[in-house]
């Protein structure tokens, strides 16, 4: 048998793993206090994340890489929608610790929402052969919708508290584990997060410099 390098790489998983890098430089822009680079790249990863399954779902795939997609997109979510936004909420926060104890609970949430999906979507792909309708819990990538309104809000207030991020990481580590059954969204829903994202990049350029890019 010939031996090749492991993985796979052709284009039914490459938005994932843009996505992922996305999200690594956008650890990177946080570390180095650049946060509007850093949600810049929080929305690319979320923009990614939107398309990949479309895209994959084009290919005839083995078994072996179903199972892959399923275990390499939730890995990328991890690190996108997991460590990326608690990263960043940490430092903003001037690394105060009550938000680290916040954000670090937040990636430990969002590491049990996706391994427990990971579960249920192996499981349901055994039974049929059909899209997934419905989600339980909150998806991950919903941070990478609302982190970027909350961090517009907090750069128009004059008086800047970070206390609303350490909000948003409670709420959103405590709706990805409610079983709490979600309709996953159909082209107009889609269509209406493409417009959300649009103008929250808009937002971005506009109030903090088009020189993020």
């Amino acid at each position: 048998m010939k031996k090749k390098i492991l993985g796979y790489y052709d284009y039914t998983v490459i938005l994932t793993y843009c996505g992922m890098l996305s999200a690594f430089l956008g650890i990177l822009h946080a570390i180095n206090e650049r946060y509007p680079e850093a949600v810049f790249c929080l929305m690319v990863a979320g923009i990614c994340d939107m398309f990949d399954g479309a895209v994959a779902s084009t290919k005839i795939r083995t078994d072996r890489e179903k199972v892959f997609g399923i275990q390499i997109d939730s890995l990328s979510d991890l690190i996108s929608f997991g460590v990326l936004p608690a990263i960043f909420v940490y430092l903003i926060s001037d690394k105060n610790i009550f938000a680290g104890v916040i954000a670090s609970l937040f990636v430990l949430c969002a590491l049990i929402r996706l391994a427990y999906f990971n579960v249920l979507e192996e499981e349901r792909q055994q039974i049929t052969k059909e899209r997934r309708k419905s989600y339980l819990g909150i998806p991950v990538t919903t941070i990478a919708a609302v982190l970027p309104v909350i961090y517009l809000l907090y750069d128009w207030k004059p008086h800047k508290s970070t206390i609303c991020f350490m909000i948003l990481l409670i709420f959103m580590g405590v709706g990805y584990l409610l079983p709490i059954e979600i309709k996953k969204p159909g082209i107009a829903g889609k269509i209406s997060m493409m417009i959300l994202g649009f103008l929250e990049m808009l937002g971005v350029f506009f109030f903090m410099g088009w020189d993020i890019i």
